[in-house]
């Protein structure tokens, strides 16, 4: 899989609320093929004090304009920092990195949740899987209203609903207290990506009911190229680098 450390151009850079910002970034040259669920390290600019690149997944990606967007979810000095660029800045990011997620047929009917910044890899995939919104059944899970991101656009690809812990947007609850979770036989293929507990959750619903499931672990990687073995996961093949042997595993071959 082809592979490239690119320098990229900040086009802008939008607080989507208090700790979620969205990146478009174009490429200097022709954009690389991405599939939904790979993702890109970042080298952080001026923080000095952050030495590792950061995973972040693709948001978004268009090979014509040669741009991609990314979700940055604020959770320590690096992601500030990169929040905190403005456009015209150059950033270098080392991508596509991973396995991507496996794209249903054209016949199918699909269910994919996320939660917190694990939103953007699967409405990313609403816009390749190519279904109509009927057969793409997309839940996103958050906290509250102040913690979803703006989605309304997405509605052309997918079905969108919500789910919020404190009933202030859509189902009060988790995202499998959500309806879609006590039919789960009308659905070929369950996606998710999101906090670890959520998507055993889910793969626990989705083995009970015998269905196809693939989750995007979210492990700590540092180099993304299976070198530096921080993100091991065990698995039935044995241990496996998360970095290039996901971040999207089948919950089969996992070891839960």
């Amino acid at each position: 899989m082809q592979k490239a450390v690119t320098s990229f151009t900040v086009l802008s850079n939008q607080a989507l609320n208090a700790s979620n910002h969205l990146l478009r970034l174009r490429a200097a040259g022709p954009l690389l093929p991405v599939s939904p669920g790979q993702f890109v390290n970042v080298e952080i600019p001026g923080g000095s004090e952050v030495f590792l690149r950061r995973p972040f997944s693709v948001f978004e990606a268009d090979a014509e304009r040669g741009e991609l967007s990314l979700l940055v979810k604020i959770v320590g000095r690096g992601s500030r920092h990169l929040c905190d660029v403005v456009p015209g800045q150059p950033l270098s990011l080392v991508y596509p990195l991973g396995r991507g997620y496996t794209l249903p047929g054209k016949e199918e009917r699909v269910l994919a949740v996320g939660g917190g910044s694990g939103v953007a890899p699967l409405l990313f995939l609403s816009l390749r899987a190519g279904l109509a919104p009927e057969q793409m059944q997309v839940i996103l899970g958050a906290r509250s209203l102040a913690d979803h991101i703006p989605a309304g656009h997405y509605s052309r690809h997918a079905t969108l609903s919500y789910t919020t812990e404190d009933g202030s947007l859509g189902v009060k609850g988790m995202v499998t207290d959500h309806p879609h979770f006590r039919n789960l036989g009308e659905f070929s293929r369950i996606y998710t990506c999101g906090p670890l507990p959520m998507m055993k959750a889910i793969a626990a619903r989705a083995a009970a009911a015998g269905c196809f499931c693939e989750v995007s672990l979210e492990n700590l990687m540092a180099c993304g190229f299976g070198v530096c073995l921080c993100c091991i996961e065990p698995t039935v093949h044995g241990n496996q680098c998360v970095c290039t042997e996901g971040p999207v595993f089948n919950i089969n071959d996992l070891k839960w």
